[in-house]
């Protein structure tokens, strides 16, 4: 019996051997052979589709656009549809197109505000923080100022007129005596105060195409704000370093002329909203005059500094254009 199951062992242990070395099926070797190829291979490359046919939005025009006020043809060319060049010291105007025409002035805006703040006499060391309320909720467009930010106002009103920070010039409307529904009456106050019967703001950043201005009325703008040394500095200024928590971070200027240091320039804010089209208020030295430079509703990234390199080839090539007077006016 020990004999016969020694047998009957050793016969089954080779037959699972046998077993084991059978080749494997021919459909189980092709299933086993396309997995390896499937882990293996890379997947197949696709015929192109069709690109989906998007359509074009057109970008929506600003205010000039629609008025036509671009229709109307000026000497130097001008990309703006409106414009003013201005003797700061006798208020002879030298060249100017649509004048009084009426448009959305953007962070132009930005000026009242910096101005109205420093003869509020607020301390410039106080610390504002940056808070929800200070939000865009107009355009909706972001900030480098996260809320939490807390700044010196005098930091804030720099950033504000140099880097033309919408949330700075925000809080410090903000946190006007009163308020800001305060702050917008001062500002409106101010504007007829000095004469400025075409203006109307209702918030201080110029987010709002509602903040409405002409080129006459910011040309009076520009000569008051002019005699405010710290507007002066911070508008002109090419850079600034503010600590933000625990990081230092750089600011720089708007204004492409300012960078440059090509130009004579005591005071300056640039602005853009879709509605306004590119702006930019000067005061500069140029041709040996002290002169004031509004331009509106400029078309193209750079048109507005071409339009004032415009000007400045005119009267500095033209020594008898700097006396002329140029008056070309809505639908005139």
């Amino acid at each position: 019996m020990k004999n016969l199951s020694t047998v009957l062992s050793s016969l089954s242990l080779a037959l699972a051997g046998a077993a084991l070395a059978l080749p494997v099926p021919q459909a189980e070797a092709a299933t086993t052979a396309q997995k390896q190829q499937v882990r293996k291979a890379k997947p197949a490359s696709r015929s192109p589709r069709k690109a989906s046919v998007v359509p074009a939005i057109a970008a929506k025009p600003s205010f000039g656009q629609l008025y036509g006020l671009h229709a109307v043809d000026d000497p130097l060319d001008l990309a703006s549809s409106v414009a003013l060049v201005m003797d700061q010291d006798t208020d002879e105007v030298l060249f100017s197109k649509n004048p009084q025409a009426v448009l959305p002035i953007a962070s132009i805006t930005k000026l009242m505000t910096a101005l109205l703040v420093v003869e509020a006499n607020q301390p410039l060391d106080e610390k504002i923080t940056i808070t929800d309320e200070d939000k865009d909720t107009e355009k909706f467009t972001g900030s480098r100022l996260a809320v939490g930010t807390t700044l010196s106002r005098g930091e804030l009103l720099h950033l504000a007129l140099m880097s033309s920070e919408n949330r700075a010039a925000h809080a410090l409307g903000r946190n006007y005596p009163g308020g800001l529904d305060v702050f917008v009456t001062a500002m409106n106050a101010k504007a007829k105060e000095l004469g400025m019967l075409d203006t109307h703001y209702v918030e201080p950043t110029g987010l709002s195409s509602r903040n409405q201005s002409s080129a006459k009325d910011l040309a009076a703008l520009v000569k008051v704000a002019h005699e405010v040394p710290l507007l002066r500095e911070f508008s002109t200024s090419k850079e600034a370093k503010v600590q933000v928590g625990r990081r230092q971070m750089a600011f720089h200027s708007t204004n492409g002329l300012v960078r440059s240091g090509s130009w004579d320039i005591g005071l300056q804010k640039t602005g853009f909203i879709n509605e306004a089209g590119k702006c930019l208020v000067m005061q500069a030295q140029l041709a040996g005059r002290k002169l004031i430079m509004v331009f509106l509703d400029s078309t193209g990234k750079y048109a507005r500094i071409g339009d004032a390199e415009r000007v400045r080839k005119w009267l500095s090539g033209n020594p008898a254009a700097a006396a002329a007077v140029t008056q070309t006016k809505l639908g005139g």
